[in-house]
């Protein structure tokens, strides 16, 4: 019952932008996807991409989030839910981690899914500027990027938007 409901809300977002030409101007953007090998982040706009950032991932990279403390980041279809100001990353949006796939396969392992996975950015740190941390994966699960790049998807980026992050 989950990917017809998906499936609507995916057609009743294109049909909703139908005649709007994609651009950086608005929020017209209708999907995150990140991929993880490419440590990429792309903005699309009804199947285009309109913009793509550099991430960082979390400390353990290859595969997906298992279970809470694995410093893995998820794979998976999720969703933008809510968003926050961070005195420790500067700008963070709360991803829709875990999923009842991701939960269904920690309760089956016996083990926690682990929660507040989110899209953030870096340390504002007087020891090691934004350069080092752009350069590796450094987060315990999250993706993170570079704090003039976040605060571009914070306004070009709605809550209630898919987030796909792909291996």
């Amino acid at each position: 019952m989950r990917w017809p409901f998906a499936l609507f809300c995916l057609l009743f977002t294109t049909l909703g932008h139908a005649n709007a030409t994609p651009s950086l101007q608005g929020p017209l953007v209708d999907k995150v996807l990140v991929v993880k090998s490419e440590r990429q982040l792309h903005l699309l706009s009804r199947g285009q991409t309109l913009k793509s950032y550099r991430v960082s991932l979390g400390k353990q990279p290859n595969g997906p989030k298992q279970q809470q403390g694995d410093m893995r980041t998820p794979e998976g279809f999720y969703w933008i839910d809510w968003r926050k100001t961070s005195d420790k990353f500067n700008l963070s949006m709360h991803i829709s981690y875990p999923n009842a796939r991701d939960l269904a396969h920690a309760q089956a392992k016996g083990v926690p899914a682990g929660d507040m996975i989110m899209l953030h950015g870096t340390p504002v740190d007087e020891e090691y500027p934004e350069w080092f941390f752009h350069t590796l994966d450094w987060t315990e699960g999250c993706i993170a990027l570079r704090n003039d790049d976040m605060q571009e998807i914070w306004r070009l980026v709605g809550n209630g938007t898919l987030i796909e992050i792909r291996p």
